[in-house]
């Protein structure tokens, strides 16, 4: 049985796996054909094995799933039979989880964990571009629009840029079918048909914008600047992931920001899919830096792992508001009291984090739309007697990337899997009349532009004063659409909060 290092002494139930099959009579009471027995169980992919032991070493909701029991098999060839049941890897991982698509939403299997690794450091294959999908009314046509393109990207390059529209990819109408196909497959270069909006009506404009994916590490920092708002000098950070290579530019970005005098922040996690909880637990150190050692999350893991740790390392289930990076570099605090935070269902997990986490401590103003309601971390399990890459089996490069705790803040809040729910809804009239929430696709702004919807919405709170870009937002006609989704969930490590393992003390 494979273990994870730090459980050399939790005992698990699978010394079932060593046993040969017995029998209940000596052997000097069996015949001949009594002594004839059917031929072991052949494992037909060792994937599979792979698999199961590892969501039943650690899956979060492993008591919940009857097929991972620690008691499940009798022997060997019954666990065989069971695996081989399952054609692929992917369909026994789908099978084992807990509610597949209404609890468990984000655990995942991959194929090749060289790109899952690469996309830990903030690599991978792509033109720079951020975009959103929506339905058109009655059909299966789909289009999509420009959130925002990523600095020194392939698109960054190109005439395109936020609040743009596009309906064809090659020449082909995007529809509900091919999207995926289209614009996340296999290949490399594809040429967008560019569209415009007029009196709620997208129509193409022949003009065509080629872009070509590569190898590209986007830096999470998209925007850092300052903005004067009725004298009031507020810092405005729009982060786009939480990734551990780029925790020391962030803190330079928030020491500049300090530098300059900010006495609010704006934080922008409208896109951030979340990442790395260390990288999260330190900007909320950033943004405060007057509680550290302070409980900022506690883990709940499934019940084996929760009570090892609650008997022999409490303190492990605990993380606090640090005061240095995984480096051992100092981190530079803003010490502010209030931060505003910008959301829509693209902000998720460890984004969530942040706002979950900060609110027992300081005011917490949210501004959107509900977030979309992840409060789960995951560990990369890699196909070793310890789960870990070294020594991985190299006859394959599967890894699984389970569910493994769900977090709390201080105040014991979790499970809040319809989203957080904003302070300040943004919302915008369509042209049937309704009233519906978001980002009006025909009223984006530039992003970090004072007159921006949303950051309008956060410096008039700031100031105390009603902005002409509100009355304007207010004011313009958006489409009435059915989002379909959005680059991140294309992304290898889709919307996650992903943690290491730490030795107990």
């Amino acid at each position: 049985m494979k273990k994870l290092k730090i459980f050399t002494s939790l005992t698990l139930l699978f010394c079932l796996f060593n046993l040969t099959l017995s029998c209940s009579k000596s052997d000097d009471d069996i015949t001949p054909d009594e002594k004839e027995t059917d031929e072991p169980i052949v494992l037909n992919n060792e994937v599979n094995d792979f698999v199961w032991l590892g969501l039943n070493e650690i899956y979060l909701w492993q008591d919940e799933v009857p097929n991972l029991a620690d008691d499940k098999f009798s022997n060997t060839d019954d666990y065989f039979k069971f695996l081989n049941t399952y054609d692929t890897p992917e369909s026994l991982f789908d099978d084992l989880l807990y509610q597949r698509g209404d609890v468990d939403k984000f655990s995942f299997i991959v194929d090749d964990y060289r790109t899952l690794n690469n996309a830990f450091q903030g690599i991978s294959k792509s033109n720079g571009l951020d975009i959103g999908l929506v339905r058109i009314s009655n059909t299966n046509d789909i289009f999509g629009y420009v959130s925002y393109v990523a600095n020194n990207s392939d698109a960054a390059t190109k005439d395109i840029k936020r609040g743009d529209f596009f309906m064809f990819v090659d020449n082909e109408q995007l529809t509900v079918d091919n999207y995926g196909e289209l614009l996340f497959g296999t290949n490399d270069s594809y040429t967008l048909g560019m569209a415009t909006i007029t009196n709620t009506t997208i129509e193409p404009n022949g003009k065509n914008v080629t872009l070509t994916k590569t190898e590209f590490t986007e830096t999470p920092i998209h925007i850092s600047k300052v903005i004067e708002a009725q004298g009031i000098k507020v810092g405005y950070l729009m982060y786009n992931s939480f990734i551990a290579n780029f925790d020391n530019e962030l803190n330079t970005t928030i020491a500049d920001l300090k530098a300059q005098g900010i006495t609010e922040l704006v934080l922008d996690l409208r896109y951030n899919p979340g990442g790395r909880v260390s990288s999260a637990l330190a900007l909320c150190s950033m943004i405060t830096g007057q509680f550290h050692d302070d409980v900022l999350i506690k883990e709940q893991w499934n019940s084996k792992y929760q009570n090892y740790f609650e008997q022999e390392d409490p303190e492990f289930l605990i993380n606090r508001f640090p005061n240095v990076l995984l480096d051992g570099t100092s981190i530079s605090s803003l010490n502010l009291s209030k931060v505003y935070i910008l959301t829509t269902n693209g902000t998720a997990s460890a984004s969530e984090l942040i706002i979950n986490g900060l609110d027992p401590y300081i005011d917490v103003v949210q501004i959107g739309t509900n977030t979309t309601g992840k409060y789960t971390a995951s560990v990369t399990l890699y196909d070793s007697e310890d789960f870990g890459q070294t020594n991985a089996n190299p006859n394959h490069t599967y890894a699984l990337q389970p569910l493994v705790y769900k977090s709390t803040n201080a105040n014991g809040v979790s499970d809040y899997s319809n989203g957080l729910v904003p302070d300040y809804l943004m919302t915008y009239q369509t042209s049937n009349g309704s009233t519906t929430e978001g980002e009006n696709l025909v009223n984006m702004g530039a992003l970090g532009d004072e007159n921006e919807p949303f950051l309008a919405t956060a410096l008039s709170l700031i100031s105390g004063t009603t902005t002409k870009a509100n009355q304007t937002n207010k004011a313009i006609i958006g489409l009435e659409v059915e989002h379909i989704a959005e680059s991140n969930d294309f992304k290898p490590l889709k919307k996650g909060m992903f943690t290491t393992f730490k030795q107990p003390n």
